[in-house]
């Protein structure tokens, strides 16, 4: 999820600097999606010795 993550914040960021609220909000759900994959992970990873 980090690599989609990456491609989403330099697209934003390649449109210009100015502050925009759906850039800030895009921004977000980008490191919401890294989150909850890593949080995922860590269960699965979790779960195996079981």
């Amino acid at each position: 999820m980090e690599l989609p993550n990456t491609a989403l914040e330099a697209t934003v960021d390649r449109f210009g600097r100015r502050h925009h609220p759906l850039s800030g909000k895009a921004k977000d759900a980008g490191s919401v999606a890294v989150a909850a994959a890593l949080r995922a992970a860590c269960w699965v990873w979790a779960c195996v010795p079981w």
